[in-house]
């Protein structure tokens, strides 16, 4: 397949604006992710379309603040929703969890968890005891779900952070993660250990290209003995040094993953305290660090007023400008108040350029805020083919940005795509893969069309391979959302 690189060199000189972003957060009403140590980490968003008409609603944690839903009315215009009263909610992913074809919430919390089940016209009701999920009181930071063959619901993976219980913790007292497979109208709880203390996970296909559970652990509570995990998903099994698995030692807070060349095999971004870590797929299944010189560490606060190391929590491939090259957001935010990290530490939005390195451009764009951000999501809540932007913050109210970036390329969003798929699309300038995944992000993530920027081209060729191994191909124009079938 064709990288990318020519991509620029075909747009008019017009197209190159730098992204803009207009501020809506007064919409969200103020909405904060509040508490104390056990909400020091989590503050995710998930969003979805949860009535049928194409704009993605909003379902914000809010800690010790009880969680919040925002309905969206169209024009940019949005409405606090109904919704169960949940407090201690670290963050949610939507999904079908029954199987029945409407979306889900599974909702992680400092506590038992929930299932919120979808009843259509975003109404949701508590269904943890009917659809049967095992639940404790532990602290779940991390989840993830991917289907099994045939299976019509999912299996979950659901990461724990600190044990609360244990009396020698909170340091080396890192929680057990646990593996929930469908049995009858329920789950069996299958253990997943050791634990080094997941904020985040994510089942896709890795370098080898199989499908593999990936952990990102916090070092500041396994401090010794524990690093990064990949576990194989198919043969039920960690990988290690044998399968070309180093698993780097990180603080890390989240996983985003998505193939920047082409060649069928993502990248994938892990955030840190300090470096942010983007690993290069390597034609022998592996991965390598990016060198410096790719424009991802996003080490230190780009503004240059504090020189302490940043702290990256939510991380998103996207592509701003429809160029038809992913960018990447990076949340950042202090964990509270730890002295030897950054305070003042802007969100980063890193726009790829034709050659594969990644400039600064969040304070041209205008979201290089300084509060302590936590989760975030890019998704089109406008329709107008342009990725906008939510952030959630620590204490501080929620962030909401329309992108109005002049100029962009052209788009395509594919849509009804279940997770497991594998879209490929392609133009006279290049190929651009992507999956449906659940899980990844910082304590939240999407299910929305998969977005395709695609620079001054008009037509593409679109490939899915669905979960079954089946493959639909078909033409399509620019700027519209397709629905493929098989």
């Amino acid at each position: 397949m064709i990288r990318l690189t020519a991509l620029l060199g075909l747009l008019p000189a017009a197209l190159a604006a730098d992204p803009a972003f207009e501020d809506h957060s007064d919409q969200l009403g103020g909405h904060q992710y509040t508490g104390g140590w056990e909400h020091f980490v989590g503050g995710g968003v998930a969003i979805f379309d949860c009535n049928g008409d194409a704009l993605p609603e909003i379902f914000a944690a809010g800690g010790e603040t009880p969680a919040a839903l925002f309905l969206n009315e169209g024009g940019f215009d949005f409405l606090p929703g109904d919704m169960p009263e949940l407090t201690g909610v670290t963050g949610a992913y939507p999904l079908d969890l029954d199987g029945d074809g409407t979306l889900d919430l599974y909702v992680m919390r400092a506590g038992p968890d929930v299932a919120l089940r979808g009843l259509g016209d975003c109404r949701f009701e508590d269904a943890t005891e009917a659809l049967g999920p095992p639940t404790t009181d532990r602290w779940t930071t991390a989840f993830t779900a991917w289907w099994e063959d045939g299976a019509t619901r999912p299996t979950l993976a659901v990461g724990h952070y600190v044990n609360r219980d244990d009396p020698d913790g909170p340091f080396e007292a890192c929680d057990d993660n646990a593996i929930l497979r469908p049995t009858g109208t329920g789950w069996t709880e299958e253990p997943l250990t050791p634990g080094f203390c997941p904020l985040s996970m994510l089942a896709a296909r890795d370098a080898r290209g199989r499908p593999t559970l990936r952990l990102s652990n916090d070092r500041h509570y396994y401090v010794r003995g524990g690093h990064e995990q990949m576990w194989d998903i198919g043969e039920r099994r960690f990988l290690t040094e044998d399968d070309g698995w180093d698993g780097p030692m990180l603080w890390g807070m989240g996983i985003a993953s998505r193939d920047l060349t082409g060649d069928g095999r993502p990248e994938v971004m892990l955030t840190s305290m300090g470096d942010q870590l983007m690993q290069l797929a390597t034609e022998d299944g592996t991965y390598e660090a990016a060198p410096y010189e790719k424009g991802t560490t996003a080490h230190r606060p780009f503004t240059g007023d504090d020189g302490r190391p940043s702290t990256g929590w939510h991380s998103e491939f996207a592509d701003i400008d429809n160029d038809g090259l992913a960018d990447l957001f990076i949340a950042k935010g202090n964990v509270d108040q730890m002295p030897g990290l950054a305070v003042y530490d802007p969100n980063n939005l890193l726009m790829q350029q034709p050659d594969g390195t990644f400039v600064e451009r969040a304070d041209v764009a205008g979201i290089a805020t300084t509060d302590r951000s936590r989760g975030a999501g890019l998704a089109d809540f406008d329709g107008d083919g342009r990725l906008d932007l939510v952030v959630v913050n620590r204490r501080a109210p929620m962030e909401l940005y329309r992108n109005v970036t002049e100029n962009t390329g052209h788009w395509l969003a594919l849509a009804g795509l279940p997770p497991g798929a594998l879209a490929t699309v392609t133009t006279a300038s290049g190929a651009q893969v992507q999956e449906v995944t659940v899980g990844g992000g910082h304590a939240g993530g999407s299910a929305v069309p998969l977005h395709f920027g695609m620079g001054a081209e008009t037509r593409a060729e679109v490939e899915v391979t669905w979960p079954d191994g089946s493959v639909t191909r078909l033409e399509a124009d620019a700027d519209r959302v397709v629905t493929p079938s098989r």
